[in-house]
């Protein structure tokens, strides 16, 4: 089949992502090309890129990638927008399935295809540091500190499939996460880097959060950081579910059930679909299958 190199671009709250479907493009995911495609300045632009579907077994995967190239193990965001792409093409045609991603299974539910409303289980919590991972001991990372940019901060961590690092302070600003954010995520404390998240507790069932994401930097939104950040406000007693989430993009819904499930509720829209011309093609990575 002539391929047309075709692509899908998306946004929840923001946050926006390029979907590349092997079965209409062949470019392949090589850091490289990965970072030429998200480059907002000279490529199409986005947080990130999710490829796929991939299926066996009648089981449909998802790999997610940064603007930097490297590889994440989930995104909140990323897997509502392709839990639309899927539903939208007719991958599925039941409104329930599921999505299998590095970090495990998440199972997509349509609310209302017309708006993009959608709400994914996203898995449970950990705050194992030997899972999230963080260094030293085996324990609970909780109101621990750290020094960073020769401030001392107070953190704490939890992973919901992918690591975070979520920080309570009386006021939250994009200017804060901008200046603590790349030194907290690049850490030494944090193994394979993490995710930061600057929290606000507004009320019971509120929280405010800026995000520094590990490979794509400051973000307007972020489902995942969302999940890490409404787990740690009510693990520490400060929050209990529903709890929305306010971000610069927009608002999500977290619930936690009592054996600790997490639940994310949000809108995914589409912004356009597009053809990758054969110049842009010509700047990819040799391995890139050209247009035929």
């Amino acid at each position: 089949m002539k391929s047309t190199q075709e692509f899908w671009k998306f946004h929840a709250l923001g946050n926006d992502y390029i979907v590349v479907d092997p079965r209409h493009c062949q470019v392949s995911m090589t850091e490289n090309n990965i970072r030429l495609i998200c480059d907002r300045n000279h490529g199409v632009g986005s947080d990130g890129i999710l490829y796929g579907p991939f299926e066996e077994s009648g089981r449909i995967y998802l790999r997610i990638f940064n603007p930097d190239g490297g590889e994440c193990e989930k995104s909140g965001n990323g897997l509502r927008i392709f839990a639309k792409y899927l539903h939208d093409q007719k991958y599925v045609e039941k409104d329930v399935f599921n999505i299998v991603t590095k970090a495990g299974v998440a199972q997509a539910h349509i609310l209302d295809s017309q708006t993009g409303l959608i709400k994914m289980f996203m898995g449970k919590p950990s705050f194992s540091s030997e899972q999230i991972p963080v260094m030293g001991p085996p324990r609970e990372v909780l109101n621990e500190s750290l020094e960073v940019e020769g401030k001392e901060i107070k953190i704490n961590c939890v992973s919901v499939g992918n690591p975070h690092c979520v920080v309570l302070m009386d006021e939250v600003s994009r200017e804060n996460a901008r200046a603590y954010g790349p030194a907290i995520s690049t850490h030494l404390f944090f193994p394979t880097r993490t995710n930061v998240q600057f929290m606000r507790v507004l009320d019971r069932h509120n929280i405010q959060i800026e995000i520094w994401e590990r490979g794509a930097g400051y973000t307007l939104a972020s489902g995942s950081s969302s999940c890490a950040a409404a787990c740690v406000a009510q693990k520490m007693g400060l929050a209990q579910s529903p709890i929305t989430v306010h971000m610069p993009g927009g608002m999500l819904k977290v619930e936690i059930s009592p054996t600790q499930e997490i639940f994310l509720t949000g809108t995914a829209r589409s912004i356009l679909n597009g053809v990758f011309t054969s110049e842009f093609l010509a700047g990819l990575d040799v391995s890139s299958a050209a247009l035929k």
